[in-house]
């Protein structure tokens, strides 16, 4: 089983995930939680690139960055994983670059395609988003404190990423579920937990 967890900055992916590690591990249901950019070695070094604010890059010099983080996550972990039968969960996919380099940086849909559909990536079978208006979104993120080279983008960013993951998730209603994240962690959390359950069921 292959999850992924998308959203735009400030919704409480972190904590939700956090939770879910804690249930899951309490339950001994076992999954892999993995994130981009980020999950291997390599992407750990590409993730400190891409998060930089001193770093000025193209939008598409960033999208192959994170597309060399994907090829090193997919063939080191997502795949091996699902060779062998284990749910996987992903802090962040494919979908967000559409999101962000696709809405968010103004790349055609096709020069996209034309990069991603080559590298013939795993689709999942549920991926979760977390929704959240982005003026409470950013409120969250400045309290947190310092902010990334991403979190520090115009509010026009995070619209159009938003509008987008809204407009994918209608198209595509059965991979796609859709978690309101104004409310309590709490209630995110077991609204998650139970659609996970009962996708695990079902498969």
């Amino acid at each position: 089983m292959f999850i992924t967890l998308e959203g735009t900055e400030g919704v409480g992916k972190s904590t939700l995930i956090s939770s879910l590690k804690k249930y899951f591990t309490e339950k001994e249901i076992d999954f892999i939680f993995t994130k981009e950019p980020g999950g291997t070695r390599e992407g750990k070094e590409i993730r400190n690139i891409l998060l930089d604010r001193s770093m000025k890059l193209e939008p598409y010099a960033e999208t192959l960055l994170l597309l060399a983080d994907r090829v090193q996550h997919v063939t080191k972990i997502i795949k091996p994983a699902l060779e062998k039968n284990k749910n996987i969960f992903s802090d962040r996919y494919i979908d967000s670059t559409y999101a962000y380099q696709g809405a968010g940086r103004d790349i055609s849909q096709d020069d996209l395609d034309n990069f991603i559909n080559v590298l013939n990536f795993p689709i999942p079978d549920l991926t979760i988003f977390l929704d959240l208006s982005i003026t409470e979104g950013i409120k969250r993120v400045k309290k947190r404190g310092e902010v990334d080279r991403f979190e520090e983008e115009e509010v026009s960013f995070f619209e159009k990423i938003r509008q987008f993951y809204l407009e994918t998730a209608k198209k595509n209603s059965k991979r796609f579920f859709v978690i309101d994240a104004s409310q309590s962690m709490d209630e995110v959390f077991n609204i998650a937990k139970d659609k996970i359950i009962n996708t695990l069921n079902e498969n």
